[in-house]
C-alpha cells in the first residue's frame, strides 16, 4: 500500500520535530495561511507529508531573507501557476479529442465555419418561402 502525501496523519508536535521548527512557528504559519492542517475532532490540527514539506519551503525561503508576506504570495503564485498548468492539460485534451473527432470543416447558411464529423453531411439550406416579383425594363432603342 503507498503513502497517502495528502492524509494529515501528524500532530503538531509531530510535524514540527519532521519539519526542524517550533510547534509556535507552525501556529503562526497557521494564523497567516501560509500552511493551513486539517483539524480533527476536538480542533487539534493534523499535518500531512504534503504540509511537512511546504514548511520546509518556507523555512528555506525565510532562511534566504524572503519575508512572510512575500513567501505567502510565492505559494498564492505557485498554485495559481499549478491550476493554469492543470487548465492547460485539461484544454490540450480536449483539443486532442475534437481533432480526432473532425477534420473535416464546411460553411453553414450563414457563412461560419463549421466542424463536421467523418462521413457528415451539412444540414439541408432551407428553401425560402419569399416571393420576388419580376419587372422586366423595358430598354429603348433595341428592336427585334
Amino acid at each position: 500500500m503507498a503513502f497517502d502525501f495528502t492524509q494529515p496523519v501528524f500532530v503538531i508536535s509531530v510535524a514540527a520535530e519532521l519539519a526542524e521548527m517550533h510547534p509556535q512557528t507552525l501556529r503562526q504559519y497557521d494564523r497567516l495561511g501560509l500552511v493551513t492542517p486539517s483539524r480533527a475532532s476536538g480542533r487539534a490540527r493534523r499535518y500531512s507529508q504534503m504540509d511537512v514539506e511546504k514548511l520546509r519551503q518556507i523555512q528555506a525561503l525565510s532562511q534566504k531573507g524572503v519575508s512572510l508576506e512575500g513567501i505567502k504570495r510565492i505559494i498564492q503564485l505557485e498554485n495559481q501557476v499549478r491550476a493554469l498548468q492543470s487548465r492547460v492539460t485539461e484544454l490540450s485534451e480536449e483539443l486532442e479529442k475534437e481533432r480526432e473527432k473532425s477534420r473535416i470543416f464546411a460553411a453553414d447558411p450563414s457563412g461560419d465555419v463549421v466542424s463536421m464529423t467523418n462521413g457528415g453531411h451539412r444540414a439541408p439550406r432551407k428553401v425560402s418561402q419569399s416571393l420576388m416579383l419580376y419587372r422586366p425594363v423595358k430598354v429603348r432603342g433595341l428592336r427585334k
